[in-house]
């Protein structure tokens, strides 16, 4: 039996623990060791992807994330961090056709919705920001909760509409 055949997938499962122990950098060193050696598949580049994001190397995530979805475009997760990381570099309008393809693979996720509410709101289209703010909260009542906290929220906070969701009673 060929062990190095399973070098790759050690390293990928190697790195998927270390992410969720928070410990990014290892991650990533494990990652780039192998991808010395090896051309990494799809889950070792949505991985590194992530880890990229993790640790705040929004841009270097965004060409890994963009690798990710090239070869599996059907991934939800790689396009909420596309999202997350391209509202963090300021391309917003490229935050919002990263969620709107989520949508397109998950339309009833409330999580893609609210998402797409901070998004609008960021990008001062208030009418598309209560639209998404409204199904969230509809498929999740929970998502309520953030209304008050949350920065993403502010330039819509102040329209009559806004003010009267967050003043209605579930």
């Amino acid at each position: 039996m060929d062990v190095s055949r399973n070098v790759p997938q050690q390293a990928v499962t190697e790195s998927e623990g270390y992410l969720e122990l928070g410990m990014v950098h290892h991650a990533l060193a494990v990652l780039d060791r192998l991808e010395e050696t090896e051309v990494l598949g799809v889950r070792a580049v949505q991985i590194k992807g992530e880890a990229l994001r993790m640790a705040g190397r929004y841009e270097e995530a965004v060409i890994v994330l963009q690798r990710a979805v090239n070869l599996d475009p059907k991934v939800l997760r790689v396009w909420l961090a596309l999202g997350w990381c391209y509202k963090r570099i300021g391309q917003v309008e490229m935050a919002i056709q990263s969620m709107n393809v989520a949508l397109e693979i998950e339309p009833h996720n409330a999580l893609i919705h609210y998402n797409l509410a901070c998004y609008w709101s960021l990008n001062r289209n208030t009418q598309r920001a209560l639209q998404s703010l409204t199904i969230a909260i509809d498929i999740d009542s929970h998502y309520r909760e953030y209304l008050d906290v949350d920065s993403d929220l502010d330039p819509i906070r102040w329209d009559p509409q806004f003010v009267a969701m967050t003043n209605a009673i579930i």
